[in-house]
């Protein structure tokens, strides 16, 4: 019982040092009552909840330093686990690109002074750093479908520019490579030796950014993989809808959504009169200091630990910077009430849904097709995919966020297949539409196939109220 309690004791004194050591790097940023910043104040069940280091209601500090994602200690996850009878069939990875500079600058301010060229010595580290630099230098050998044949492999600016990955981004998907290394090849042995170009299915976006985070997270997964075997397919579409993009309803729910953010964004006065006081500082009007989306480089500057811009007539400061993602955190909560980004949300995953369904069926019948595949997205993509996924209470998609699916096959009943859902590395599978019913008992806790299948085939459709037996009479549908 001794043993017990020391043990308990050190695990508490463990997750503390933790949260201290991520506080200490923004000690000048110090939390202040959410009473004072227009923040909800009620309390709220979140996936990927921390309940040791959790505060009691939203707090815009904590949830942006979260979102930063800063690459610190060790992550625990749960991929890769299951029954000992169970084996690991086929992975599908879909992930955000790592930390970026901002995509738009504050009007009159100076960017920003982060350097985009990767050094082994700077912090953030990784121990795989100069050694992925080094086989990015050897890409030539590689299959990358037009546009991505134009983009540099990795990032390599001393002043970064719009919207480009950083080290720290870079690092972020290295340490996902190699968390998922350790588990789905090294335990799991996912991937033979001799491993084919056809056992992996490699899809990015035409950014930089997107491309760079998931070559950063191959290399994490296959060290000094062989260039030849590498093909990378480009998606024109963040949604990720491929020749199934063309959807009226879906574009009709995104405009009631967004007409639902304006109103909210009328309502909350605090926000007004802080764009307001921002306008001042910087010298231009409140509307184009909007346009600008102040809170995309306030958050780069927060990320990096780098002082608000100053102007002669003062500073940008987390007075400011709070009240903004307060009123982001808001939104959430609106958005998940009045449920109008659902519709959007199920119509704009369906397709990517739909695709990934026919690999893991192919995968389930024993084809020789893709054992790992790997969707380098945006928070765009991921976002819709969660709500579609019914996990409404997941945090929105922070940097190098990662969604995964396995598949399973029950050795003890080979006919039988499974399929488990993690968000960064939390299991979520029985907090999803498709499975939140269904019995969740030993010796056989895991969702079978058949679920997921069925909630995109059919349950998808019904979720929208209007009827719908097929993703074209659904997009199609008058007054949606």
């Amino acid at each position: 019982m001794l043993f017990r309690n020391r043990f308990l004791l050190l695990l508490a004194l463990a997750a503390l040092l933790a949260f201290l050591s991520l506080s200490l790097q923004f000690f000048h940023l110090i939390p202040v009552s959410p009473a004072k910043n227009g923040g909800n104040g009620k309390s709220r069940k979140r996936i990927l909840a921390h309940p040791a280091t959790e505060p009691p209601a939203a707090d815009p500090v904590y949830e942006a330093l979260l979102y930063c994602n800063i690459p610190s200690v060790a992550e625990h996850s749960m991929e890769g686990h299951a029954p000992h009878h169970f084996k690991l069939v086929s992975v599908h990875a879909f992930i955000r690109h790592g930390d970026r500079y901002p995509l738009y600058p504050i009007p009159k301010t100076k960017r920003p002074d982060i350097d985009c060229t990767l050094v082994a010595n700077r912090k953030p580290y990784h121990p795989k750093l100069e050694a992925f630099v080094s086989h990015m230098s050897k890409g030539s050998g590689a299959s990358f479908e037009s546009p991505l044949n134009s983009l540099p492999l990795y990032p390599n600016h001393p002043l970064c520019e719009l919207g480009e990955l950083t080290q720290t981004g870079v690092v972020q998907h290295l340490r996902n490579g190699q968390l998922l290394r350790d588990v789905y090849l090294k335990k799991h042995q996912l991937l033979p030796d001799d491993w084919s170009a056809a056992q992996l299915y490699l899809e990015t976006t035409g950014k930089s950014r997107t491309l760079q985070s998931a070559l950063a997270l191959l290399y994490g997964f296959l060290p000094d993989f062989d260039w030849t075997k590498i093909r990378f397919r480009h998606q024109p579409s963040t949604l990720f809808c491929s020749g199934s993009c063309h959807c009226p309803a879906r574009n009709q729910f995104l405009e009631r959504e967004q007409r639902r953010q304006y109103l909210l964004r009328l309502r909350n006065g605090l926000l007004d009169r802080t764009y307001g006081e921002m306008a001042r500082i910087v010298d231009v009007p409140a509307r184009q200091l909007r346009a600008a989306n102040p809170i995309d480089a306030m958050l780069c500057h927060f990320c990096h630990n780098v002082s608000f811009p100053c102007t002669p007539s003062g500073c940008l400061g987390m007075e400011h910077f709070r009240v903004i993602k307060a009123h982001q955190l808001e939104d959430e909560r609106e958005r998940r009430e009045k449920k109008l980004y659902l519709g959007y949300a199920l119509l704009g995953a369906h397709p990517v849904l739909n695709h990934t369904v026919d690999r893991l069926r192919r995968a389930a019948r024993g084809g020789t097709g893709e054992l790992f595949a790997l969707h380098s997205a945006h928070d765009v993509t991921l976002s819709p995919l969660l709500s579609a996924l019914g996990l409404a209470e997941a945090r929105f998609p922070r940097f190098a966020a990662r969604l995964i699916f396995e598949l399973w096959r029950d050795r003890e009943r080979p006919g039988e297949h499974s399929v488990r859902v993690l968000y960064d590395g939390v299991d979520v599978t029985f907090l999803t539409s498709f499975c939140r019913d269904h019995p969740r008992r030993p010796p056989r806790p895991m969702c079978p196939l058949e679920n997921l299948v069925r909630f995109v085939q059919r349950d998808m459709f019904l979720a929208l109220d209007g009827g719908s037996t097929s993703y074209f009479e659904a997009c199609h549908r008058e007054g949606a």
